[in-house]
């Protein structure tokens, strides 16, 4: 099982069962110092253990402090591909 905040990556890899966590890279496990949403985070991952398939990515409902974190993804995205 693992954590995953790479999505394109991971299903391009297919791990045996994952919990893609919408976050930054590096905080896969959960918001700095917030201990209730690190536990939120490894419960779900955890309960994957018992009920995932293989091959499962599991995406979960969390949202990162800041909602703008990311829109500067398509800019960096449209820029590789050229």
């Amino acid at each position: 099982m693992t954590l995953s905040s790479a999505l394109d990556i991971t299903e391009k890899v297919r791990p045996p069962r994952t919990v893609f966590v919408n976050y930054p890279l590096g905080h896969t496990a959960g918001k700095p110092n917030d201990p209730t949403d690190q536990t939120n985070i490894l419960r779900k991952a955890l309960s994957l253990l018992e009920t995932g398939e293989p091959g499962q990515i599991t995406r979960i409902d969390v949202t990162w402090t800041d909602p703008e974190w990311n829109t500067h993804l398509p800019k960096y995205q449209k820029a590789i591909q050229q």
